[in-house]
């Protein structure tokens, strides 16, 4: 991915210009996400002035000038969301900007009124799905005019969009990748793509114009697939090239961090952020996110509030105050204003996703289920979905289910040590035929780096289980001692740790390593009894063996044979090679 950008040239005297185009442009057509964006790239590059106002100007089509009033009727009740009107009096357009209103409006009705559809269900969550209305009847208008090659980039973007909306993904591919070679500056063509890139290899096989955008839409689609150090080299280098000031990349490197758990770096990101834009809503519910795993109640209560006041009816803002309720585990109104957001935008991923999670906090698996399959039509790429469908069918004793989903949430996520730990526990319910998968699990999800602290102890369990013993005893001392060296002292897997390395080694006969583990054992009301019964016995034990042989060699000090142990305490690489 990165050798595909490294070869993009980059003027930013040039990008500038472009960006002023295509703003306009866009806001000529009403696609305003896109024009705030490319407005945003241009206040980032406020340190580079343009030679004249020339390089912004266009020249205007005599047949766009001929259309002129009936386009000014028209955009104003499209800006009024009077759509229905706005493709009423638009129906024999002839230039290509008011033919693409046309097109546009036509659609946005359709999303509107499905959208209003949904709304009047009594329960937006578990609403029936619904379709545009006109999506096929634009098709069929647009398929015409594409077999005569005369739709201009604009249309064609409109075109790809229809096109995926009825789930005819490889055609609406190839429909905008054409659309970039003609508009390379149009940005919402770009995220269109990259909703439907599903892994890097299709990423690497698209047709896309060597313009420097492009590296903007390799950062983004990295990110979504969860390639987050790539896409931090892609973000960073885009600073260096001239967009340092770009609340949009700060926010993407913030995710980036939060992506690679980096979660205290992710968090200051976000606050150096708001400080620099302060009105700013776009990906506070990810900031929200944070605070909420941090456990940083003042923040979050501070935000909530912020967001509040700058817009109380935006999808950032309901998330936002649902993590504040959740995290005071006021689960029915944290569910209200995740509902709140569905109603804003029924398409909205976080809302689906954080909405399952209260459900399941509320104990309701089937609308947890629920939630989480529509987080999952709307992103299949969002792990946090697939992940909680594998914790909820695992609350139903439902193994095989919860195998596949934990797999899937894996396979997005593959370097992720929850997700590998999950699957684990998984194949290790099935017990025989997967008990070596789950092994493997274990092992890998301590490799990479345990986040939860799960894994050895896990995998020390396992082997015991399955009477490795020598694979056990190196686990358990392994965990053991990283325990030791963080100072926790109080865990209760720690003392069942202790319980087995004493009977180990006072089978082997190892009894003064026996002793010192037996002895720990007594520091645990739990393993207490047990721990003093072996000292008994390792003491007994001692005695009789000093009897048999009063001329036996003096032991060595502190810990026999451990000089013979120290390799074999160390836990041996696995093959990690295994079909999830």
């Amino acid at each position: 991915m990165t050798n595909m950008a490294e070869s993009l040239s980059f003027d930013i005297l040039l990008s500038k210009s472009q960006l002023y185009i295509s703003q306009k442009e866009c806001t000529e057509r009403g696609l305003l996400q896109t024009s705030k964006w490319l407005a945003e790239m241009i206040i980032a590059l406020d340190d580079v002035l343009l030679s004249s106002e020339s390089e912004t100007c266009q020249l205007v089509d005599p047949l766009f000038a001929s259309e002129l009033e009936l386009y000014l009727l028209a955009k104003s009740y499209f800006d009024l969301r009077e759509y229905d009107r706005a493709a009423y009096f638009t129906p024999s357009a002839k230039s290509d900007k008011l033919f693409f209103l046309h097109i546009y409006s036509k659609f946005m009705a359709g999303e509107k009124k499905k959208n209003d559809d949904r709304v009047d269900t009594h329960n937006s969550s578990l609403a029936p799905d619904t379709e545009n209305q006109y999506l096929r009847e634009l098709r069929a208008e647009l398929e015409k005019k594409h077999a005569d090659a005369s739709l201009d980039g604009y249309s064609l973007y409109l075109y790809g969009v229809i096109l995926q909306k009825l789930d005819l993904t490889s055609e609406a591919v190839d429909v905008l990748c054409q659309t970039l070679h003609v508009v390379p500056m149009h940005w919402g063509a770009w995220l269109e793509l990259s909703m439907l890139v599903t892994d890097k290899d299709l990423l690497a096989r698209l047709s896309l114009p060597d313009h420097w955008m492009k590296k903007f839409f390799l950062a983004h689609t990295c990110l979504e697939l969860q390639l987050n150090e790539e896409s931090l080299k892609l973000y960073t280098e885009l600073q260096l090239q001239g967009f340092g000031k770009s609340s949009y990349i700060k926010a993407q490197i913030a995710i980036c961090l939060q992506n690679l758990q980096e979660v205290d770096q992710a968090v200051e990101a976000f606050m150096q952020l708001q400080k620099t834009d302060p009105y700013q809503l776009d990906n506070m519910d990810t900031y929200s996110n944070l605070l909420y795993v941090k456990d940083m109640r003042v923040e979050l209560s501070h935000l909530a509030h912020r967001a509040c006041n700058i817009d109380k009816y935006r999808v950032e803002t309901c998330c936002v105050i649902g993590n504040y309720y959740s995290l005071r585990s006021q689960h029915e109104k944290a569910v209200l204003w995740f509902q709140r957001a569905l109603k804003l935008n029924p398409n909205y991923l976080s809302a689906w996703t954080l909405i399952g999670h209260e459900y399941m906090e509320m104990k309701n698996t089937q609308a947890a289920i629920q939630a989480y399959r529509h987080a999952i039509e709307v992103n299949r790429r969002d792990y946090r979905a697939w992940y909680g469908l594998g914790q909820t069918y695992e609350i139903l004793k439902m193994p095989f289910y919860c195998l596949y989903y934990y797999r899937e949430a894996q396979k997005l996520r593959p370097n992720d040590s929850r997700m590998l730990v999950a699957l684990g526990e998984s194949y290790e319910k099935l017990e025989k035929p997967r008990l070596q998968e789950a092994k493997k699990c274990y092992w890998k999800a301590y490799s990479v780096g345990d986040v939860e602290g799960l894994a050895l102890i896990k995998l020390a369990r396992l082997y015991e289980k399955l009477a490795e013993d020598d694979h056990a005893r190196a686990a358990y001392t392994e965990y053991t001692n990283e325990a030791e060296a963080m100072g926790l002292t109080d865990r209760e897997e720690q003392s069942q740790a202790y319980r087995y390395l004493a009977n180990y080694h006072f089978r082997s006969k190892q009894y003064d390593v026996a002793h010192k583990f037996a002895q720990k054992c007594t520091d645990y009301p739990e393993t207490r009894e047990e721990g003093k019964a072996l000292l008994k016995d390792i003491a007994s034990r001692r005695c009789e063996a000093d009897a048999a042989s009063t001329n036996e060699g003096s032991r060595i000090a502190d810990f026999p044979g451990m000089e013979v142990m120290a390799t074999a305490d160390r836990l041996s690489p696995m093959n990690l090679t295994f079909t999830p």
